[in-house]
């Protein structure tokens, strides 16, 4: 009985956990700027998860995770190792930055699979980093099947700056696309007054814009979700698929003298 009864509550928080805050998957690079001066290799994890409530998923191999950068893209899938990440496999790699600029890193995932939702979900997920005191290119569109273009520079931003994203899927922006936002909940962790203030949600204007402002320091996911044109079999009955145009941005606090 004792033990029925602890699977029965694990099964019902993770219920609630999926019902009350969002997947999101995350790319999340050791420095979201990297100064002149400082060390060329970057760390990368990659994860699929509940940011905020610290509750990870599996992420199987992802299909592809490329690097843009001064206008090539490279394939870095086979530089990825396994790790762990909030108790479930991830990955993890490092990349040596060679030249000053913005570089992109983006990961298309394999099609995952949600029984609570009935759906599978594809989180196209990016997050861009400055090199060497050079950040053009920040605002580049990367042509991915959904993408949130950043108008304001993914980094850099102080915490209560606005970022501003806009929001496309097959290159057309989305009118009043809605868009799921969390805080990583790690370094500084905070607590959510109830569960409506895990995820937060905003809606992008007829232009596909969206605007935020952070209360806390720290990196944070925006996810716009949409559904997408086609299906796929989930042992053998057709499925919805949920795409998620997914980036992570960091705030950071005002230091005084």
């Amino acid at each position: 009985m004792f033990t029925l009864r602890r699977f029965c509550v694990s099964f019902l928080f993770l219920a609630w956990v999926s019902a009350a805050s969002a997947h999101y998957g995350m790319v999340i690079p050791s420095d979201s700027m990297v100064l002149s001066g400082e060390s060329k290799t970057l760390s990368l994890a990659l994860s699929f998860s509940h940011p905020f409530e610290q509750v990870g998923m599996t992420l199987v191999k992802p299909r592809s995770f490329q690097v843009t950068a001064n206008g090539t893209s490279k394939e870095l899938l086979e530089s990825l190792s396994t790790t762990q990440i909030l108790e479930n496999p991830a990955w993890t790699t490092e990349y040596r930055l060679r030249r000053p600029g913005a570089y992109h890193f983006v990961m298309e995932p394999h099609p995952y699979w949600e029984p609570t939702e009935d759906k599978f979900i594809i989180h196209y997920t990016k997050t861009t980093i400055a090199a060497f005191g050079d950040d053009a290119g920040w605002d580049v569109e990367l042509g991915l099947k959904t993408e949130i273009i950043p108008l304001s520079k993914p980094f850099g931003l102080y915490t209560g700056n606005v970022f501003q994203g806009m929001v496309k899927l097959d290159g057309k922006v989305i009118p009043f696309a809605e868009v799921e936002v969390e805080y990583y909940n790690q370094k500084n962790p905070a607590e959510a007054p109830n569960e409506l203030m895990i995820t937060q949600t905003i809606k992008a204007d007829p232009n596909g814009v969206f605007t935020y402002a952070a209360p806390q320091a720290g990196w944070w996911g925006f996810a716009a979700l949409s559904e997408a044109d086609y299906q796929l079999k989930h042992q053998g009955q057709s499925k919805a698929v949920e795409l998620g145009a997914v980036i992570w941005v960091e705030f950071h606090d005002w230091k005084h003298k």
